[in-house]
């Protein structure tokens, strides 16, 4: 198909002034995410597809109203296309995303096979948002943590200019897909029983337990989520030289994650700045009430588009003061994935 008949493919299939969507992995925990932020975003969705293995195949959902069929991908799935999601696994994302710019549409992808390619952005639109351009094509989507973290860096950041960085992480099971919040259910559920429950997702008992984060351990002893996280901080706020460390471990959360950090800046950053400057950022909010003991809690960021920042206050373990500790939670399913892509999609509208 030319590109001609593509465009006039896309013009009246979704109609004049909307545009024609793919969702691919649309039955996944992201994938199912990624669609009900479409349905609620300003992307002018006017036609949806939706992608998913065979076994979903036919399955059908409503959306904006009007009935949508799971479909299979194909080489040809995204003629008339104008903007491509892939909530899938790194070597679908290889295989489809040049097939769906081929047929000349924006590719926007959760996966890690682009993340790391030069010639990709790896955008959180609240901090390098000017990188999406017309003439981009691919987009990479960050990994969870670095996607959250940067909300509450890149602020303080501005202010202070960033050194250092100190992470613990608290992950939860939706980081690991559906099957993992099942299993964390289920093993709950048997746990309370007094029940054996081998685990099956993941390499160790989840409920009432926590585990370092279950990807391999690297040379350096770090493993694949921590080394991550380390060069994406570093890539979408264009600071090679950014010193990060990072312990990334699996707790037994449904959903969002939460993360304890400490941070140092070349210029001192008080108390009080850091909280009017977070005050003021977008997709940030304050949740700092020392008096009540209440600050951002997983049960609360869940389900918030907004990543919440708490605990702020000075490091008294750095004597020069330039350092802050912080502690955040937002939803790894949403700012961390699925509409942070939507978020993408949006800007290129």
């Amino acid at each position: 198909m030319t590109q001609a008949n593509q465009t006039a493919e896309r013009s009246s299939s979704a109609g004049a002034g909307t545009k024609t969507v793919a969702v691919v992995g649309a039955t996944g925990a992201v994938g199912a995410e990624m669609l009900r932020c479409l349905e609620t975003s300003s992307y002018p969705t006017g036609s949806l597809k939706a992608f998913a293995s065979e076994r979903s195949a036919g399955k059908r959902f409503k959306f904006r109203g009007r009935d949508v069929e799971m479909q299979v991908l194909t080489d040809d799935a995204f003629a008339g296309c104008d903007v491509a999601l892939f909530a899938s696994e790194s070597d679908i994302s290889k295989q489809y995303v040049p097939i769906a710019v081929r047929a000349g549409a924006y590719a926007i992808d959760n996966s890690s096979a682009f993340r790391m390619d030069a010639s990709v952005p790896l955008v959180v639109p609240e901090v390098n948002g000017a990188l999406i351009t017309p003439t981009q094509k691919i987009y990479a989507n960050p990994n969870c943590v670095a996607a959250i973290a940067v909300m509450a860096l890149w602020p303080l950041h501005q202010a202070g200019k960033l050194k250092r960085v100190i992470m613990s992480t608290y992950q939860s099971a939706s980081g690991a897909g559906r099957p993992a919040m099942d299993e964390l259910e289920e093993s709950t559920r048997a746990y309370l029983k007094g029940e054996a429950y081998p685990p099956k997702v993941l390499p160790h008992p989840y409920a009432f337990n926590l585990f370092s984060h279950n990807t391999a351990i690297g040379a350096d002893g770090y493993n694949g989520e921590e080394q991550k996280v380390v060069a994406e901080l570093r890539k979408i706020m264009g600071l090679p030289e950014l010193r990060v460390g990072v312990t990334c471990v699996r707790v037994p959360v449904l959903r969002a994650h939460s993360m304890a950090i400490t941070a140092e800046f070349a210029d001192k950053v008080s108390v009080d700045q850091a909280r009017a400057v977070l005050s003021k950022a977008a997709g940030v909010k304050i949740v700092d009430d020392r008096e009540k003991n209440h600050f951002p809690m997983p049960i609360e960021s869940g389900g918030q588009n907004d990543v919440l920042v708490g605990r702020i206050r000075e490091d008294i373990s750095d004597p020069t003061g330039h350092s802050l500790a912080l502690f955040i939670s937002g939803d790894q399913l949403l700012k961390g994935a699925a509409l942070n892509a939507v978020q993408i999609a949006e800007r290129l509208a």
